[in-house]
């Protein structure tokens, strides 16, 4: 899908554009009003998927759904590594992380003050 079909509203008006339909020609094909058809493609409506599917139906399209696994945030390594802390350890790991955070943020707002 490309970016300007990255959601319901802009795939329904790419299609109708492309299909060379009006908004109100759609709305008869669908059932629905050219109002209707407007707040979907302006994104004031988010139509649920079952008339999104109707709406693209009766341009002679058919939406496909899938899933895919997400891309894991971490290795098994650093999972077995993190498993194999004591709580006192997480906690230390977490007190330094967070010391690390207000000294980034710190120098940050000296950079921005500077310059």
């Amino acid at each position: 899908m490309s970016d300007d079909a990255s959601n319901a509203g802009a795939l329904v008006s790419q299609i109708r554009r492309r299909r060379r339909l009006t908004q109100a020609e759609l709305a008869i094909r669908a059932g629905t009003s050219q109002a209707a058809i407007s707040r979907i493609e302006r994104g004031l409506e988010s139509p649920t998927v079952d008339r999104l599917n109707a709406l693209l139906q009766v341009m002679g399209e058919t939406l496909a759904l899938s899933a895919e696994p997400m891309q894991p945030w971490a290795d098994s390594a650093d999972l077995a590594s993190e498993r194999a802390m004591t709580a006192d350890e997480r906690l230390e790991q977490g007190i330094q992380l967070a010391q690390f955070a207000t000294e980034l943020a710190a120098a940050g707002g000296q950079d921005t003050a500077s310059g």
